[in-house]
């Protein structure tokens, strides 16, 4: 009987550790906005596990030696304003960053068009969209609204967040809004030279980052895939050749005071590792447009851009890069190596 009842205690210790920790979990994917509701997938990406290859002497192909350190300097979210267009043009053209991406969805991408005409040997990729996150500024989809139902929420728009995106869209309604944004980028004269995800809101359901990838390949376009979303491929679901893992992928957070902002981005290119690595930044310029666009939403503000487009086009960042050996690299340059 006490052999039984210890089993017995023992058991109810193990349901409850179980329970502690799939609300733990829950909690983290929570706090960090990571809408994983998968238990394999969401171990996966809490340990760091995956199964791929990355391109094959991808350094090689581009023309370089596998020890040498490749960048692309990649700005998102064109096409959201005429402040982030402006900013992002001027960057583009001085080479302070060498790669973009635009969002089809926002008011904005005519100009993104006119200046891809003007500036074809220019890079630029799309910033496939599917929220609409801003209090006051809001957008559908490129597609009309009844030929992708689960992608709209009840007020027209696209859903404001990456979790309410995550648990109504079909990969069906999915596929049809990424084509047109795709078709519309073509048809206003921007040539795509890879995919990446607003907010990274196709990067966590698996059904939605397949068919992410899967119109990356139909439309021949390499697809921004960061290291921790990597966790998706195993044997079950290998890592398609179009895909471009990039392990060494910065971004900066909220946790970085604006002080600290200049000492962010240097220290990057001061440490950074041999190999493909990305940094992503989001320009534009501390004006009405673009305060009235982020009111209460500090993250991804206007200062944060204004910031972001002084430390990139400083000259402390511009001596970073020479004097640590940077080679910049573009997707375009990366498209050519896998089509």
């Amino acid at each position: 009987m006490k052999i039984i009842n210890l089993f017995f205690n023992l058991f109810k210790w193990l349901i409850a550790l179980f329970a502690v920790l799939i609300i733990g979990i829950s909690i983290f994917f929570e706090i960090n906005e990571i809408p994983i509701f998968d238990l394999k997938v969401g171990y996966k990406f809490i340990t760091g596990k995956s199964d791929y290859k990355q391109y094959e002497n991808i350094s090689e192909k581009l023309g370089y030696s596998k020890d040498d350190k490749l960048l692309i300097i990649h700005a998102d979210d064109l096409g959201l304003s005429r402040s982030v267009n402006k900013a992002s043009f001027s960057a583009l053209k001085k080479g302070h960053i060498n790669s973009a991406s635009v969002m089809m969805t926002c008011e904005y991408t005519d100009e993104v068009g006119k200046f891809a005409l003007e500036n074809p040997e220019i890079d630029l990729g799309l910033h496939l969209t599917v929220t609409s996150e801003w209090r006051d500024y809001k957008w559908d989809g490129v597609s009309d609204s009844s030929l992708i139902p689960s992608m709209i929420d009840k007020k027209g728009h696209l859903y404001d967040n990456k979790k309410k995106f995550v648990l109504n869209a079909n990969p069906s309604d999915l596929k049809k809004e990424l084509q047109s944004q795709i078709d519309l980028a073509v048809s206003i004269g921007i040539n795509p030279s890879h995919i990446d995800s607003h907010e990274g809101a196709l990067f966590f359901n698996q059904d939605l980052f397949k068919t992410y990838l899967e119109i990356g390949e139909e439309n021949k376009l390499p697809v921004f895939v960061p290291k921790l979303v990597a966790a998706h491929f195993d044997n079950e679901f290998p890592k398609p050749k179009n895909v471009v893992v990039i392990e060494n992928f910065f971004m900066a957070s909220p946790e970085i005071e604006f002080s600290d902002w200049e000492n962010y981005y240097t220290g990057i290119l001061n440490n950074l590792e041999p190999g493909l690595s990305e940094i992503i930044v989001h320009l534009g310029f501390d004006d009405k447009e673009m305060q009235d666009i982020t009111v209460d939403h500090p993250n991804f503000g206007s200062k944060w851009r204004n910031l972001d487009y002084d430390v990139i086009s400083s000259e402390k960042f511009q001596n970073a890069l020479d004097n640590n050996n940077i080679k910049l690299v573009t997707w375009r340059e990366i498209q050519n190596v896998i089509y």
